[in-house]
């Protein structure tokens, strides 16, 4: 399988983008005849900047950057237009490009993005990607527009003891959680907890990524996947904390117990029939374990992997890598808005991005479906 994926430094950032098959198995029409709970807008990858287009590493792809901020405003067009308005919008992260650093216009690339997204005047529940921490500080990043956490006060959320047991400082990860409708929860993770670009170097956690990835990538490059039996551990992707994980699984066991139905959100997909491996999150195994042994568990939405995937694995689970709008032509586009209904999910998608229904697996079951 050829990966198209920057192999540079990080001067010049990455992103992955691959050539993966997947499974269109949920793909269906839209059923327009009955009202959902709520529906939800998803977009993925704009890694807007305000530079000509231009080819990725190997020239096989080409990017769109200032077209990005273009195919933002067509989505908020369309999504204020629609009959069911979105209750709230995930931007699942990468938001803005690397290259801005070098133009120095991270602010006002961000500022413009927002600006557009922030006309819609509903939620926006932000992810963190590997741009993000190209761009800014993961300090910069807690003050900023892109922590998205405190609305969560403002849609719900559960009272859990495990709230209260996230770190501070150097080592904190960026998480919540919120309910937008009962019984419905929306689990957003930090798949760069553990990582050399979204961390200081004297924190604890860099170091233990650094020595991870030299490990188990001995080239010059960490960027580069050559020769790797395990090409996911390059310096664009990140991993979950034990300490993160502990606490997902907090979350979920609460849910569990409410019987909700929980969506869980992370810019790195954890399965790999739903990516090309590259882009997948390090630890990938130990994520899928937790969420598998949840019967709440419905969906894990994600990032990072340009031309996308879907599966649904052997618990039920649905895993949606959405396309990304930088690689989007213009003439196209690439998002979606998610309908919520008692049994299912369908997702309307947007030019490259294909509908598709999801039902849910058995809530009261955390065994597979074989």
């Amino acid at each position: 399988m050829m990966c198209v994926c920057e192999l540079q430094e990080v001067s010049a950032p990455l992103h992955c983008s691959s050539r993966v098959v997947t499974l269109d198995l949920g793909c269906v029409e839209m059923d327009d005849t009955t009202e959902p709970y709520f529906s939800f807008g998803i977009i993925a990858d704009i890694q807007y900047a305000d530079i000509d287009d231009g080819y990725n590493f190997l020239k096989t792809r080409m990017r769109y950057y200032r077209n990005s901020l273009s195919l933002v405003k067509d989505a908020v067009q369309e999504w204020n237009a629609e009959s069911v308005k979105p209750k709230f919008v995930l931007q699942l992260g990468d938001i803005i490009d690397g290259f801005n650093v070098p133009q120095k216009t991270s602010d006002a690339s961000l500022d413009k993005i927002l600006t557009e997204l922030e006309k819609l005047k509903i939620p926006l529940h932000h992810i963190w990607g590997n741009h993000e921490f190209y761009n800014f500080q993961r300090e910069y990043l807690m003050e900023s527009k892109l922590n998205s956490k405190p609305i969560e006060d403002e849609m719900g959320q559960l009272s859990l003891n495990e709230d209260s047991e996230c770190p501070s400082g150097h080592e904190s990860f960026y998480v919540y959680h919120f309910s937008p409708f009962p019984k419905f929860r929306f689990l957003l993770i930090d798949c760069y907890d553990l990582s050399v670009i979204g961390r200081e170097k004297s924190s604890v956690k860099y170091g233990k990524s650094l020595k991870l990835l030299k490990d188990k990538n001995p080239n010059e490059n960490l960027n580069s996947p050559r020769g790797l039996d395990e090409d996911r551990f390059v310096q664009f992707n990140g991993g979950v904390s034990c300490t993160q994980l502990n606490w997902i699984d907090g979350i979920l066991e609460s849910s569990d117990e409410n019987e909700e139905k929980v969506v869980v959100v992370g810019h790195l997909p954890i399965h790999p029939d739903s990516t090309d491996t590259i882009c997948l999150t390090w630890n990938y195994e130990e994520m899928l374990s937790v969420l598998q042994a949840h019967p709440c568990v419905v969906a894990y939405f994600a990032g990072h992997d340009h031309d996308g995937g879907y599966c649904v694995d052997e618990y039920g689970i649905h895993h949606i890598t959405f396309k990304g709008v930088i690689e989007t032509p213009p003439e196209s586009q690439a998002f979606g808005t998610m309908h919520v209904y008692e049994d299912r999910m369908v997702l309307k998608g947007r030019g490259l991005v294909l509908s598709r229904t999801l039902h849910y697996r058995n809530s009261r079951k955390a065994d597979p479906l074989h």
